[in-house]
């Protein structure tokens, strides 16, 4: 990157920050609490990636994605997934319809993938064969149906829920489509002053109408501010040691992992790393992506590709504790950014 590069990323800086400042206070207006998955959730959309959410019911999860179209005046769709639910239904079919002069024709009509901001609602109640609809889209940003393909509209994001509790009836997703997800974020109860407010909000009869702050534009051009911010050697050399340390065989990984990791994370790892690094480091107030930085995201880009063996559930180690091994084991150096 030249200097005018770093300049123009300097000047852009400030109004990302104040931007997403907007974003965020306008979502908690009716988002109570939850205030680390609100800015998990915007990391990933401004780093331009998909997010996966689990908590139990009634968290408020559908509320914060429906939420954040509204604040970004954003196209929304929700898909609620069941065991009998068809690929045709999320990505469209053709259908056979009557005309005015009693012919009939072949007509496409597009499934509710094509938005900007998409709600997979409880993803693993579906078969694996409907879950690898969102495969392509989710990858390529277009789908490809009936002989045409559909490209999605910028910004394309997909948010999918599950419940980490009740699994009767589910289909946990595929690894493949684990690792299309940038974030998993874990939904937590909220906390005791949380629950107050929460019904103040929601059994008064003051009704709170979110404003739209920002539109699809404004957010393709600070996806584009995030692709510009540099990296330093010593962070790009941090996330690639660390998305090794997870892969068992390696000379990096500890051996919890060697004894406990069915599967690592892939290179997507390392993107990921980078993607929601440089978010961090605007937002931070800095121009150029530090180990710290990918430090700070580690969990939330991880968790979900690391794959525990079955001795690792025989001995109750879980994903968290591999990635917390994984980062333990590699040296986080501080180098200035």
């Amino acid at each position: 990157m030249n200097v005018n590069e770093v300049d123009a990323v300097r000047h852009s800086a400030v109004e990302f920050r104040q931007g997403y400042a907007r974003i965020r206070d306008e979502i908690a207006r009716m988002v109570v609490g939850q205030a680390d998955v609100i800015d998990g959730v915007l990391t990933a959309l401004m780093a331009g990636g998909h997010v996966l959410l689990e908590g139990v019911p009634g968290l408020g999860k559908t509320m914060l994605v429906s939420s954040i179209s509204k604040v970004l005046s954003l196209s929304f769709a929700r898909i609620q997934f069941t065991p009998d639910m068809m690929p045709a239904d999320i990505v469209g079919t053709t259908v056979l319809t009557e005309t005015e002069g009693g012919r009939h024709e072949l007509v496409f009509r597009q499934g509710p993938v094509v938005a900007n901001l998409v709600l997979a609602d409880e993803i693993n109640r579906a078969t694996p064969k409907t879950q690898s609809a969102l495969l392509e889209v989710m990858q390529e940003r277009q789908v490809t149906v009936g002989g045409r393909t559909l490209v999605m509209p910028r910004p394309f994001c997909v948010m999918a829920t599950q419940n980490p509790v009740d699994q009767e009836g589910t289909y946990p997703l595929p690894e493949a489509q684990l690792d299309r997800f940038l974030f998993k974020l874990v939904v937590g109860y909220p906390r005791e002053q949380d629950y107050h407010d929460i019904i103040d909000r929601t059994t008064s009869g003051h009704e709170i109408r979110l404003q739209s702050v920002s539109d699809a534009k404004a957010l393709c051009d600070m996806q584009a501010l995030v692709r510009l911010v540099p990296v330093t050697d010593a962070a790009k050399t941090y996330a690639i040691r660390l998305v090794m340390a997870t892969q068992p065989g390696s000379p990096y990984a500890p051996d919890l992992v060697q004894r406990h990791v069915m599967l690592g994370a892939s290179p997507r790892g390392v993107q990921g790393l980078m993607m929601a690094g440089k978010v961090k480091a605007l937002l931070d107030g800095r121009y150029m992506v530090s180990s710290d930085d990918v430090a700070a995201v580690a969990a939330d880009v991880l968790r979900h590709r690391v794959v525990p063996n079955f001795g690792a559930r025989a001995s109750g180690v879980d994903a968290e504790q591999l990635v917390a091994a994984a980062m333990a084991a590699v040296k986080l150096p501080h180098a200035s950014a």
